[in-house]
């Protein structure tokens, strides 16, 4: 019941407790010395020493910055990572976006005029040939 003797309904998303809904927010001017692991979503728009590790997205704003390697499951760059980044889907640099550092990452996008300094490793799902046996193929020889 509100404080006007009206009910009213908690409309926030529940947290089960693992920390997978929560969206965790460092806000420009915020200065972080030390690593940060995350269950949810991580947006850096100020600075962080250390390194990052999320099972979700991380975003760095345009005024973020990460000295230090970064891993999650996607991550949207706009402002500078001095590290290595570690994305088992996507990254997208986007075109403020500055990384010194290699990048190892199932898919990657890059805006023009980002600026990138480093090597890039994709991971390579294994790609099977859809090659018959010799022993078929002779039987639809003979046929």
């Amino acid at each position: 019941m509100s404080m006007f003797g009206k009910e009213t309904k908690d409309t926030r998303p529940t947290n089960n407790g693992s920390g997978a809904n929560a969206v965790n927010i460092i806000g420009a001017g915020t200065v972080v010395e030390g690593d940060i692991k995350s269950e949810g979503d991580l947006r850096i728009d100020g600075k962080v020493k250390g390194h990052v590790f999320s099972k979700a997205k991380v975003a760095i704003g345009p005024t973020g910055s990460v000295e230090g390697d970064v891993t999650s499951e996607n991550a949207d760059v706009s402002g500078k990572v001095f590290g290595t980044m570690k994305t088992d889907n996507m990254l997208f640099l986007k075109g403020s976006a500055h990384v010194e550092g290699d990048v190892i990452v199932g898919k990657f996008v890059v805006e023009s005029g980002a600026t990138f300094n480093g090597t890039c490793k994709m991971h390579i799902k294994e790609i099977k040939a859809n090659v018959q046996s010799n022993a078929s193929l002779k039987k639809e020889a003979v046929g």
